[in-house]
This record gives C-alpha cells, structure tokens and sequence, in this order.
C-alpha cells in the first residue's frame, strides 16, 4: 500500500496529529466520543485517546489495521480483538505521567500543605506512580508503595493494608477486572470505611478503581476524608452528588498538559513510522520554550501553583455543572476546552526568597532557574 493510499481518522484532540499524519495520507479528525463504524469503516489508521471504545463493535468489517492511542491507560481497547484480526497496536506509556504528577502535587498543596512531612501511600508503582514514588523520595518524603506486578527492588515495597494507613493514599493503577489482583472496585466499602481520619485519597488512575456509590455513601456519613477525584465512574455522566461531596473535583484532566499530549502524539507516531517501515526527521516537530514564571515564589508549595493550581480547574468544573446542560455535555465541554497547561518541568523560576535545599528540591520536581541566583 503506497502512503498516499492511507486513510487516517483521528480524535481530534491530538496535538500536531495532522501535520505529521498528513504526509502519509488523508487525515480525518473527528471529536474522540464520536468516533463511530461509520467513520472508521474505510480508515486504514485509526488514532485515539481514552474516550474511544476500539472494540469488535467500532472496527468490524473495516479496513483498519493499525491503532494508536496516545494514552499511558489502554482498558478503552481490546487488545485481544485486534491481536486475532492482525492489527497492529501501539499506545504511549508514561507520555503524560509527568503531568499527572503536577497534578497530585498541586493537590497535595491545596489539601495537605505540609505534605513533605507526611506518609504517603502509592497504589500502582508503573509509569506514573513508580516515577511519583522515586521523585518523592528523592526529596526525603517518606513512600510507602504497593504493587503486586513489580519487584520490591523497584521500589520500598509494603503490604496494601500498610499503605491505606499512610496520610495521603494516591491512585495510579490501571483498571482490571480479571487476573491475581483485580482493580475494579478496589477501594470498596470496606476499605474507603478502614480509611483513618484526616485520610487525603487521590484518584488520578481509573474511575472505577474506587467504588463511586460507596464512597459518596462513606462521604455523606460525614467521614474525615479529604478526596480529590479526576476520574469517574460512568465518565461522561458522572454522579454530581459526588461531585459536591469531594474536596477537589476535575474533569479527567490530570495528564493534560501541552508536553504531555504532544509526546503521546509523537510516540503514536513514531510506532506508525515502524509499523509502515519509514523513517521521518524529528527536527520538523517544533520544540516548546520553557515558561517564566514571575509571581513571587516563598516556598515549593508557591512555585508548585504558581505552575499549576489544581483549584482553578475544580472551581471551573463546579460552575459549569451548575448550569442546565447535561453533565455528560458539561464534562466532554470541559475536556474538550481545556486551558492550555504547561509541566513543571518546562517552568523557569527566579529563585527570590527560596533558600538553597528548596531550590534544590524544586530542580529534583523539573522547575529550571534563572540566573538570578
């Protein structure tokens, strides 16, 4: 098949996708919860992110033979389905782990300000929560971690019950229902109850990982958790009652920086140019600048939200769930026109009041300095 044959549909949230795709054939970009049978039903590529289903139903009796979602998670696909059709699969791993660490910092910040002085419990130690594991202790802050796929040398292994007594419990594990160790409704009844009081529980990983009934149930008892959701049961028609039951609620946007869905983007497209035995010069692909950051920075929690406060991003989401759109309407919105979001590790700051081991620390967290110090 010559290159000017490939037909591309791609969810249209994908930076760059069409300058880089364009050279090897027609791309079509469809909004990513529209894709349908219909549009993919002549496609050759098809190019996604976590909001597409790429099953049986969305594929059969197409033309598509290779799939690329550029997404660390890949429960929205059934990689079962296109291994006994022959076709070809690639996602992106860790593309945006750099971004959803910001993310729990800044949560962390808002919701446990003396977080460095805290335990914290690390569920899922691969791409995102093994880096936020070794970032972390790096700092000094005591880690406990807990993963049954990976090896204790990895990291400092602990038993699941040792880490839900850590001050800060963070969610990073993929969503599984089958195997050892299912994940599917992980955080029950019983463990969201075991939890103790003043408990601060980030889910960044998977909506279902932590049962949504359960814990609005445990909420509404008036427990001392303090919880930060970004992702749902039911995405996009998440339960609102929820919603006004956490601390900080967002719309699934931990990981959605500009490096983050560029490098998903480019990694999907590096694993298309090996799919279709090509090579192609990277130097084309425009490298961001790094952003100045001018507000005054007293403290690593200063510089953390200088960079990114989580905040913004729930009191946005809490007012738009207060108009008369539908919450499914409101949330894809949300996604859909998300502000542009830079990582800490493309901030510059000027160093100001910051003493020598926090100018340390922040360069461990990716901030640069000027030559101010």
């Amino acid at each position: 098949m010559s290159n000017d044959e490939l037909i591309i549909v791609a969810d249209e949230d994908m930076p760059l996708v069409h300058s880089l795709f364009s050279f090897f054939g027609r791309v079509t970009l469809v909004p990513g919860r529209e894709i349908c049978s219909a549009q993919v039903k002549d496609a050759d590529v098809l190019l996604v992110r976590s909001v597409t289903q790429v099953n049986e139903r969305l594929l059969e009796g197409s033309n598509v033979k290779f799939v690329g979602s550029a997404t660390i998670g890949i429960d929205h696909v059934d990689i079962g389905y296109l291994s006994d059709n022959g076709i070809g699969f690639a996602a992106a791993p860790g593309c945006n782990a750099n971004a959803v660490i910001d993310y729990v910092l800044s949560v962390m910040c808002r919701l446990q300000p003396d977080w460095w002085d805290k335990t914290i419990g690390i569920i899922g130690c691969g791409n995102v929560g093994g880096r936020l594991y070794r970032l972390l202790s790096s700092m000094g802050v005591s880690c406990r971690g807990y993963d049954p796929y990976l090896s204790s040398s990895d990291f400092h292994s602990a038993r699941f019950e040792q880490v839900l007594k850590s001050d800060i419990v963070c969610l990073h594990t993929p969503l599984t229902t089958e195997g050892s160790y299912p994940t599917y409704h992980l955080f029950n009844d019983s463990v969201l109850n075991g939890l103790h009081p003043g408990t601060v529980l980030i889910n960044a990983g998977r909506g279902d990982v932590i049962d949504n009934a359960a814990l609005l149930k445990v909420l509404s008892g008036g427990a001392n958790l303090s919880v930060a959701l970004d992702v749902w049961a039911g995405e996009p028609d998440i339960d609102c009652q929820l919603v006004e039951r956490v601390s900080i609620a967002t719309p699934h946007i931990a990981g959605h920086s500009l490096e983050g869905k560029l490098k998903g983007t480019t990694m999907v497209f590096d694993a298309f140019l090996n799919w279709i035995d090509q090579d192609y010069d990277h130097s084309k692909i425009t490298q961001l600048k790094a952003v100045a950051i001018t507000a005054d920075i007293d403290s690593i929690n200063d510089a953390i939200l200088a960079c990114y406060d989580v905040c913004d991003d729930d009191k946005r989401m809490r007012e738009m769930l207060s108009s008369t759109d539908s919450t499914a309407v409101i949330f894809d919105r949300l996604r859909r026109d998300y502000p542009l979001r830079r990582e800490i590790g493309s901030t510059m700051l000027s160093c100001q009041k910051l003493s020598v081991s926090e100018v340390k620390n922040l360069m461990r967290l990716g901030f640069s300095f000027d030559d101010t110090h």
